[in-house]
């Protein structure tokens, strides 16, 4: 990109948040539900990814699959805003001077992996009310507090009116459960599987951007010749190809890091270890490395297509405010 105004990076971002709640919510709603309930001792609630859309579309339409959508909605707008929004400025200072088309990995990794490491800071707390706000029994003993909004996500999420998710202890709504989650906990609680989620965003985003960049300089490099006439359509395809790619990227490096921070802000045992590396070998002890991967089907079927949206509005966002990408 080329020197701009700061602030139309970050709307940028925020149209890429948007787009991607729309069309990846439902299939995270199927990954948290998954991480929780299949990785306990002696109970597997949902035999794929198939099953648990089944149950929860059978149970409680298709607003369950947009459970906790609302928060999801202002956090991941806001997020995907300061993500691409550093993410963009802090490559473009680390170029400085280079110019030329082809990606430059000591500009992308590191950029990429800041904006990981800032939004995680608000991620952790976001994703601990979406997954506990999704009717996991006990919760009252463990539950933790927020700032704003987007705190409510998670624990939404593992909630519901399916008869296979305990029904104890349930929330009218995401202000309830960070409320109970402050009583209980406090403010630190609410930073609970932090370590996990600055792992998980300051790994994951830098295996994304360098995919995403290269596999977009490659495809245009391969497209060269292409009509004008049909150069806005090779963009957008271009962004599907290498905005989903990213995205399965992503997840391929880090989903056992997601799957220990589901488990680390979900346990009922306040005792329970935060350590993301100890949590996951007791996983792996008790059910392999298939156990570490709880989810995989969900997150990547969600992946590409969310990734891509996210993609595609970022860089058409881009271009309506006047912001240029080298080809």
């Amino acid at each position: 990109m080329e020197a701009s105004s700061g602030y139309k990076d970050y709307v940028a971002g925020l149209m890429a948040g948007v787009a991607t709640v729309i069309t990846g919510h439902p299939f995270d709603t199927v990954k948290v539900r998954l991480q929780k309930y299949n990785t306990e001792a002696g109970a597997v609630k949902y035999k794929n990814g198939l099953h648990c859309a089944t149950r929860i579309l059978q149970t409680e339409g298709v607003k369950g699959l947009y459970r906790g959508a609302a928060s999801s909605f202002i956090g991941m707008a806001f997020e995907s805003s300061l993500s691409f929004g550093i993410y963009s400025q802090t490559k473009r200072f680390l170029q400085g001077e280079i110019d030329g088309d082809k990606p430059q990995p000591h500009a992308i990794v590191p950029s990429a992996a800041f904006g990981g490491a800032i939004i995680s800071f608000i991620l952790c707390p976001s994703e601990l009310v979406k997954v506990r706000d999704a009717r996991v029994p006990n919760f009252l003993l463990y539950l933790e507090y927020h700032l704003c909004n987007v705190v409510f996500q998670c624990r939404m999420q593992v909630q519901g009116s399916d008869f296979m998710v305990p029904k104890s202890t349930r929330f009218s709504g995401p202000l309830e459960c960070a409320l109970k989650t402050v009583q209980e906990e406090g403010l630190t609680g609410m930073f609970r599987g932090g370590l996990a989620t600055l792992l998980r965003e300051s790994v994951g985003n830098a295996v994304f951007f360098s995919t995403y960049e290269y596999t977009r300089y490659f495809m245009h490099l391969q497209l060269k010749g292409a009509s004008s006439e049909s150069r806005q359509l090779i963009d957008v395809g271009v962004g599907i190809m290498s905005g989903g790619l990213g995205g399965i990227a992503f997840w391929s490096a880090v989903l056992p890091l997601d799957v220990a921070k589901t488990i680390i802000q979900t346990t009922p045992e306040k005792n329970h270890s935060r350590n993301p590396f100890s949590v996951l070998n007791l996983i792996y002890r008790r059910s392999g490395l298939r156990g570490c991967y709880t989810g995989l089907g969900p997150t990547l079927v969600r992946a590409f297509p969310a990734n891509a949206a996210a993609i595609v509005a970022w860089e058409l966002s881009a271009k309506l405010l006047g912001i240029r990408r080298d080809q």
